[in-house]
């Protein structure tokens, strides 16, 4: 069974940062596609950050120089570093694992979420 677990939420000031994390258990991460998403109130979930099996990285455009994913695969789990932080930014984030070792960045390609995480940022 897999599971994934978020932690690293929480609320900061505008410029601030916070680091999520994703431990993944029945899964291991090093062989597939894992992604951050976020979804904000009244909008729809978007890929924020995605890597591949190889280690290839995508982000969204809006977060592009300010966070960064990154993997331990010993640790086996998934972290998403995130720097001068926007009130824009605030959302829930979700970790997501696919079954390929290739990445999408649409949820429905994702088969395995955390159940997410608070991030609010105050200007």
């Amino acid at each position: 069974q897999v599971r994934l677990v978020e932690s690293g939420g929480g609320s900061v000031q505008a410029g601030g940062a916070l680091r999520l994390s994703c431990a993944a258990s029945g899964y291991t991460i090093s062989r597939y596609c894992m992604g951050w998403f976020r979804q904000a109130p009244g909008k729809e979930r978007e890929a924020v950050a995605t890597i591949d099996m190889p280690g290839r990285i995508r982000y969204a455009d809006s977060v592009k120089g300010r966070f960064t994913i990154s993997r331990d695969n010993a640790e086996n789990t998934l972290y998403l570093q995130m720097n001068s932080l926007k009130p824009e930014d605030t959302a829930t984030y979700y970790c997501a694992a696919k079954n390929t070792w290739y990445c999408g960045d649409r949820q429905y390609e994702y088969n395995y979420w955390g159940q997410g995480t608070q991030v609010t940022v105050s200007s």
